[in-house]
């Protein structure tokens, strides 16, 4: 690449931003841009200032958090390399951020070196990865099942009354006590009842009470 490589940071912790800004400045060949304390501020400030190679993205940030940032950027800039930088390493995490288009995925405790080497080698068409990162990885294209579950909690969405109705369930309460409970009529929660079991795929109150915990509904 000719000139220096041009680096935005997203990261809710000043102290974090000015360590990553610590280890970047022992390159001469890594050019700091600009930084943002979350995900809806950094892409107002990539708009103005397009003109990235990469990104290190972190996830949990308010507003707007660093998967859904990357999801965003990934449509509007296809180009921009995107390395989520976090302390969050669970399966989940690294399945989203893959999917959001991430590039890459390395813990913030990285040494300075580590992090540089995974700047040029995402740039040059690798993947940047924490060892442990990519043993997960590796078990989760093993474990495809893992995904499906993930695919399957992100695609549940009752409404405010269908989880009061199966909270209600969830106490063992019948048709009529849920009914006095709300102010509704039983007909009204028999129907609730059912839609619920048409959006959670289920055909009893086990079932259904069981799904909404494992979904943390309730």
């Amino acid at each position: 690449m000719i000139g220096k490589i041009r680096i935005a940071i997203a990261d809710d912790n000043s102290f974090l931003i000015k360590a990553v800004f610590e280890k970047l400045s022992f390159f001469e060949d890594l050019d700091t841009r600009f930084f943002a304390y979350d995900g809806q501020e950094f892409l107002e400030k990539l708009k103005a200032n397009p003109a990235i190679d990469v990104v290190l993205m972190d996830i949990e940030m308010p507003v707007m958090d660093g998967i859904a940032a990357t999801l965003q950027l990934k449509k509007s800039f296809p180009h921009i390399k995107v390395i989520m930088l976090t302390v969050f390493d669970n399966d989940e995490n690294i399945f989203k951020a893959i999917k959001a288009g991430a590039d890459g995925y390395l813990l913030k405790e990285v040494e300075a070196k580590e992090l540089h080497e995974g700047i040029i080698d995402t740039l040059n068409g690798g993947a940047a990865m924490t060892p442990s990162i990519a043993m997960k990885t590796l078990r989760l294209l093993r474990n495809p099942m893992d995904i499906n579950d993930w695919k399957e909690k992100e695609e549940v969405k009752l409404s405010e009354r269908e989880i009061e109705v199966l909270e209600q369930l969830s106490k063992g309460l019948n048709y009529n006590a849920i009914a006095e409970n709300l102010y509704l009529s039983p007909s009204t929660i028999r129907k609730h009842i059912e839609n619920i079991y048409k959006k959670l795929q289920v055909h009893s109150k086990i079932e259904a009470v069981q799904k909404a915990k494992d979904n943390n509904l309730i």
